[in-house]
């Protein structure tokens, strides 16, 4: 059974900072088959969209509103993924899900499959 546990989400003013982990609770073997770990993100009335994405292979790429601006760390050897979110904006109040997909189709679409429960972050003016 995979699970991927978000924390690190809350409130924030504008310009600030916010660390978001996420521990991926799985076997070895169902991990090393992901081809991708990532962050994606739900505002209020509207679609989820992948934020941040980092290769199995190598790599990383980050929807054009927040590069520059947030980072994706992940440690292989503890199978931790971190989202640094600097100078931050109100427009980056959502959800957040923690995502992992062994189908690189489903990373390049950035349409990850496997989700957290996700932790809010709300940016205030």
């Amino acid at each position: 059974q995979v699970q991927l546990i978000e924390s690190g989400g809350g409130s924030v003013q504008a310009g600030g900072s916010l660390t978001l982990s996420c521990v991926a609770s799985t076997s070895a073997n169902t991990a090393d088959n992901w081809n991708c770990m990532g962050w994606m993100r739900q505002p209020p009335g509207k679609e989820r969209e992948a934020v941040a994405i980092a290769y199995t292979g190598g790599g990383s790429s980050y929807t054009p509103s927040v590069q520059g601006r947030f980072t994706i760390i992940k440690d292989k050897a503890k199978n931790i993924l971190y989202l640094q979110m600097n100078s931050v904006k109100p427009e980056d109040t959502a959800m957040y899900y923690c995502a992992a997909d062994p189908v690189a189709a489903n990373c390049i679409a950035g349409r990850l499959q496997i989700l957290g429960q996700g932790t809010q972050v709300t940016v205030s003016s």
